[in-house]
């Protein structure tokens, strides 16, 4: 599975690059979320399968913060990113004739330096906090990888400062993309419903299926890690229902892009040699 999520991606990456036509916005978002899947599932699945291989579960103190500081960064632009992705789609639907002038190049290229920033100085203000707790010589994580919210519930000192720090995150990585999310497609859905013919609706509708699919599974198996972490034997079923957005999501990602999208696998086509007609 592992394998399958870098190599797809890394075909999508590839076909986006060598294809001149698909050198607009939304690629150019996609290519990026192709990229950030990658380093996502690349922050927890080598040292799964390292584990499992060699039969060892220790991790250091160091890597431990280091695995924690990337996993938060990635899956911080994962989220942010899907809301950016939402926005151009809502430009292209409800306002196509102005969408060229809107999402010029450089200012698709802000967006993400925008999504860089505030995700790195999440990630970064998160893994301070965690600096600041004293441990025991030896812990056990009751997890895959070192997951915040398990490593906080480990210290020995007073947590306030994490636990407000991480529900502040929350709020803003979780809540404020997906009320964006929410807010386009109120209104593609609002527009959509003013087209006439029916053709018109499914060709507008096509354009955003791709998307709406990917955000319903992020946020869906998010939203099961934190109902999961409630309930009794809590950290097994939050480890389970981690596994779905930490390798799951990032796997399936390039095929629902590339099965529903005829440039993705017209550009596929031309890679392998396969005749485009």
């Amino acid at each position: 599975m592992y394998l399958i999520t870098v190599f797809g991606n890394l075909l999508i990456i590839l076909a986006i690059s060598s294809d001149s036509h698909l050198h607009t916005p939304m690629y150019f978002f996609l290519a990026n979320l192709s990229f950030v899947d990658i380093c996502f599932t690349s922050t927890t699945d080598p040292k799964m399968l390292w584990n499992i291989q060699a039969q060892s579960k220790v991790i250091t103190c160091a890597s431990c913060l280091t695995q924690m500081y990337f996993f938060i960064l990635f899956a911080g632009f994962d989220d942010f990113l899907l809301a950016v992705m939402a926005y151009d789609r809502f430009v292209a639907i409800c306002h196509p004739l102005h969408y060229t002038v809107i999402m010029k190049p450089s200012y698709c290229v802000l967006l993400v330096l925008v999504v860089w920033v505030m995700s790195v100085l999440n990630s970064l203000l998160e893994s301070l906090t965690v600096l600041l707790l004293s441990f025991c010589t030896a812990v056990e994580i009751s997890h895959f990888f070192c997951e915040i919210n398990q490593v906080v519930q480990l210290a020995c000192s007073d947590t306030f400062l994490n636990h407000m720090v991480m529900y502040f995150a929350t709020v803003l990585l979780v809540g404020g993309p997906l009320a964006g999310i929410l807010f386009s497609y109120s209104k593609i859905v609002s527009s959509i419903c003013g087209i006439s013919s029916a053709q018109g609706k499914y060709k507008a509708f096509s354009t955003c299926a791709s998307h709406l699919s990917v955000v319903s599974l992020f946020y869906f198996t998010v939203l099961g890690v934190y109902l999961s972490s409630a309930a009794p034997q809590s950290s097994h079923s939050s480890a389970v229902a981690s596994v779905m957005y930490t390798v799951v999501t990032p796997m399936l990602n390039p095929f629902i892009y590339s099965l529903r999208n005829r440039d993705i696998k017209r550009a596929l086509k031309r890679i392998v040699g396969v005749p485009v007609m």
